[in-house]
């Protein structure tokens, strides 16, 4: 014990051990602050190799047939066939590395649905299978993408 002025004042004295933990403390509470550094740990577990009982969904929601790139294409000439502001005319589509080739027609006026506009069309799609026509109805979000949200086969006349 010391005296300062004429208050006795206790100076603790720590054990080797004590300041030993509280050093690790520090070190923790520093380490792991707002500024850490995030380093990869590989798994000590291994993963297994993915397998799914759902089967994948297809890429395009008109026929199971089209792959990525058919569907992309498609996809592009829907866009301007449904356009509000287009002619209302045919647009064709193709694709030459896979022979797989269709049109849109709008088959009405655009309409408001849910706060999307919507237009329904008529598709053809055909390639190495059969060609199919299918009627559907597509919507888009203000400034979005367009995307079908009905499609069934197209009733013969």
């Amino acid at each position: 014990m010391t005296t300062l002025g004429a208050r006795p004042w206790y100076k603790p004295v720590l054990a080797a051990g004590e300041a030993a933990r509280l050093a690790t403390i520090g070190l923790l509470v520093l380490g792991s602050g707002a500024c850490s550094i995030a380093l990869p740990v590989a798994s000590l577990v291994e993963e297994p190799d993915t397998t799914s009982s759902v089967a994948s969904k297809p890429p395009s929601p008109l026929s199971p047939e089209l792959g990525t790139e058919d569907w992309r294409r498609a996809k592009a000439a829907l866009a301007v066939a449904l356009d509000p502001q287009g002619s209302g005319a045919q647009v064709s589509w193709d694709n030459p590395d896979t022979k797989v080739k269709g049109t849109f027609t709008p088959m009405g006026q655009p309409f408001v649905k849910n706060d999307q506009i919507c237009r329904p069309f008529l598709a053809h799609v055909g390639g190495q299978a059969a060609a199919t026509s299918l009627q559907g109805t597509a919507c888009r979000p203000s400034g979005g993408e367009w995307a079908i949200t009905e499609v069934t086969p197209a009733k013969r006349p």
